[in-house]
């Protein structure tokens, strides 16, 4: 048998947004606001990534604090608004120490960034991995591969890795943190969703407050073998629904593909194991049942890309500001750590103050690049900064702003690194972005989604 390389089809673009995440299909809504033709490949064939293959809330919009404030705006407002406008959006305050979450439908929002994709004339390529790269001067050439055509072609102009895990500056030999070498990684999720869960007589019986006890209980007895004495699970838009963060998978490296395979494994395991222990532990759970496992198991760090800047703990935990900031973060540092005794808890410390840090653009552009720009998790953090500013409101956030400096770029004929950030800061403000902390404690009530654009 002979395997085929040969290029079957070559496509070329101004802008090629790598991967249709919450940071990859923001920035290439974002990008689509300039002249210039954009293209978005995806490996799955839907987009939205986290957002859609394993999460139903958006965190990150709000402080997590006693006086809340919207710090979030522009395009993550328009996704938002969207969901709103067909009953697919509700507000959970302050939610399992993160602060208040945006609820929403997953396959709904599906449909939402697909009519967000098309409306705006992006080329969308699903089903279509990246697995090489060439660079010629300003010109980059991405091979892809798609099992109907095999091996394909894009060049492009500039380039948006928000691929999570790195994977364009991987194969253009950029540098970065593989998660795990110099501190550990954190752990993995499998979430799942149950039905038939009577909701309304759980809650008015303590809720959270019992299902913390339940499982610490359970955890301690070892009467249900469960990875962890804490997990959540709350309502869905869905009636007589929860979705959960519970499951924890360590130990296994999701690039590596024997690891991630045992990874998978592992959290489909677990998950029915917290059938179990909700059917047989939780008062009106005893007739609910596991509906659906995510589409793959949440990786929540891999490849962190060195930027011309790095975000570390020190400038969250000072509420640094910084001249280039293009978004706010106020999120606690969540680590979802491996503990002492071999089990997977959750590490936390807060902003102090309910305050909030910038982030700045040299985050979204690795060292010694010209044409290339990085979003969503692979950004430029250290491992705990990374730990407080991967909620999707800022991922949103990053696709936001790469995407206009990739427009500014070509329209000025100037590198990522050399982009006249006044310029790219009043073009998000004027389009909602928030850059500095409000004073107005945000609306907050179950239906107080108001931020239409």
């Amino acid at each position: 048998m002979k395997f085929q390389t040969t290029i079957t089809k070559s496509f070329k673009t101004d802008i090629l947004v790598i991967g249709s995440g919450t940071a990859g299909a923001t920035a290439a809504i974002a990008a689509s606001h300039g002249k210039y033709k954009v293209t978005i490949v995806e490996r799955y064939g839907f987009p939205g990534g986290s957002s859609t293959q394993m999460l139903d809330t958006f965190y990150g919009f709000f402080t997590p604090s006693n006086t809340p404030k919207k710090i979030i705006g522009g395009l993550p407002d328009l996704v938002v608004n969207e969901l709103n406008k067909s009953g697919n959006i509700f507000l959970r305050p302050n939610t399992y120490g993160a602060g208040t979450g945006v609820n929403y439908n997953p396959e709904k929002l599906k449909e939402v960034w697909d009519k967000l994709l098309v409306s705006n004339d992006i080329q969308i390529l699903y089903h279509s991995t990246l697995v090489g790269v060439e660079s010629k001067g300003e010109l980059s050439t991405c091979i892809l591969f798609n099992k109907g055509i095999g091996f394909f072609s894009i060049t492009a102009k500039r380039i948006i890795d928000a691929s999570g895990d790195a994977d364009y500056c991987h194969l253009a030999d950029l540098a970065y943190e593989k998660a795990g070498e110099i501190e550990a990684a954190q752990s993995m999720t499998t979430t799942f969703r149950m039905a038939n869960v009577n909701l309304a007589e759980f809650e008015a019986a303590g809720g959270k407050k019992m299902l913390k006890q339940k499982m610490g209980d359970a955890y301690v007895s070892g009467k249900h073998p469960l990875p962890r004495k804490e997990g959540s699970a709350h309502e869905m838009c869905q009636p007589k629904c929860i979705s959960t963060v519970a499951v924890k998978v360590v130990d296994f490296d999701p690039l590596d593909p024997e690891g991630i395979t045992k990874a998978e494994i592992e959290g489909r395991r677990q998950s029915f194991i917290f059938e179990d222990f909700f059917r047989a532990e939780i008062p009106w759970y005893q007739d609910s049942k596991i509906i659906g496992l995510s589409n793959q198991i949440g990786v929540r760090e891999t490849r962190r890309v060195y930027g011309e800047y790095r975000l570390t703990k020190e400038d969250c935990m000072v509420a640094k500001q910084f001249k280039d900031q293009v978004f706010l973060c106020g999120a606690p540092i969540e680590d979802h750590r491996k503990s002492a005794d071999g089990k997977s808890e959750t590490y936390w410390q807060y902003v102090p103050d309910g305050g909030t840090y910038g982030v700045p653009y040299r985050t979204l552009v690795p060292k010694n690049s010209k044409n290339i720009w990085v979003a969503g998790r692979c950004f430029s953090a250290t491992h705990d900064a990374h730990a407080s500013c991967r909620s999707m409101a800022q991922t949103m956030s990053m696709g936001q702003a790469v995407g206009f400096a990739a427009v500014q770029s070509l329209d000025t004929d100037c590198e990522a690194n050399n982009i006249t950030i006044n310029t790219l800061q009043d073009t998000l403000v004027e389009l909602g972005a928030i850059l500095e902390q409000p004073d107005k404690v945000a609306d907050i009530s179950r239906n107080g989604w108001r931020n239409n654009i």
